[in-house]
């Protein structure tokens, strides 16, 4: 009995140690952290939605490609070729030099390539290393030089020195391809034709007007679509929007007049305030590409070649400035 009292007595402050414990309150809040008031975040700008578009048939795409192209010809009502020439064999040497070059660097080139080798004559008996010499900015010179020392002799031993104006005839001189071929046939003898370049092919496919990658079954695809008539301007409305607002790598999808019309809408930027800042050319107020642009272009012409390094050459090359 008094064995089991001692234990009892052992065991009460333990226990109500655990009682103690067990309905203790809790640590009181800290009042200051409490009473800080919630941060504030900025709202952040909703960002332009980008709806799917509706599956559409053959007979929708036509009608709105050919819409496309009516807006292309309100917005760029002044679009032309960006190569400056005056006779269709300066334009099919131009074209020839454009490749994997810009149309400024050809037109910057050009003055004293064609003042030193005004005719088809005079650059087929071009001395190569010369001819590469005045062509060097444009790059891929050797290969160029050797192209246009062979169109210039096929034009005067097959064509009595004059620039055929049939595509059969145009695709056998050297150098010379259905794009170049057409460029010359559309501009210099108004005979219409689709130039398919870097830029045609690339909206083409963003447009939903095809989706072949390879230029000459994009061209075919596209004649499908327009009016003969329209083929020559179609390629130069083209060819200026992609130059200044639908890029490669950063279209200016929040700056394009044409968006609502455009399967691709969304690729690039959406923000109309920094699609405006990727705008080029006459669109974002900087000069076009063309030392002698059309009387109607709205933008500045382009400036030449540095002037101090223009007469060097023109100096080395013999050539009046």
């Amino acid at each position: 009995m008094a064995e089991s009292k001692a234990r009892k007595t052992a065991t009460e402050p333990a226990a109500e140690q655990v009682v103690k414990s067990t309905v203790e309150p809790a640590a009181a809040p800290d009042v200051k952290q409490a009473a800080k008031p919630p941060v504030k975040r900025a709202a952040k700008a909703a960002k332009p939605t980008v709806k799917p578009r509706k599956p559409e048939s053959h007979l929708a795409m036509v009608r709105r490609a050919r819409r496309i192209n009516r807006e292309l010809a309100e917005l760029y009502p002044y679009a032309h070729p960006e190569l400056d020439f005056e006779n269709p064999f300066q334009l099919l040497v131009a074209t020839v030099l454009s490749a994997q070059t810009t149309d400024l660097r050809v037109n910057q080139t050009t003055p004293a390539l064609f003042a030193k080798y005004p005719t088809p004559e005079d650059m087929a008996a071009a001395n190569p290393e010369e001819l590469e010499e005045v062509i060097r900015p444009t790059g891929f010179f050797r290969n160029k030089a050797k192209a246009l020392i062979g169109l210039s002799t096929a034009l005067r031993d097959e064509f009595g020195g004059e620039v055929p104006g049939r595509l059969a005839d145009l695709v056998t001189l050297p150098g010379v391809g259905r794009k170049t071929a057409n460029v010359v046939l559309g501009n210099a003898f108004g005979v219409p034709g689709i130039t398919v370049d870097t830029h045609f092919g690339r909206l083409a496919r963003r447009f939903g007007w095809t989706t072949e990658e390879d230029p000459v079954k994009v061209e075919l695809a596209v004649a499908e679509i327009f009016p003969k008539s329209e083929w020559t301007m179609l390629s130069h409305r083209v060819v200026f929007h992609g130059r200044r607002i639908c890029h490669s790598q950063k279209p200016a999808c929040g700056a394009c007049p044409i968006a609502p019309l455009c399967p691709a809408y969304g690729e690039g930027e959406l923000d109309p305030e920094k699609a405006r800042k990727l705008l080029k050319y006459e669109m974002g107020g900087q000069p076009g590409q063309r030392l002698k642009p059309p009387s109607d272009f709205p933008g500045e012409a382009a400036a030449r070649a540095d002037a101090a390094a223009h007469q060097g050459r023109v100096a080395d090359l013999g050539v009046d400035a």
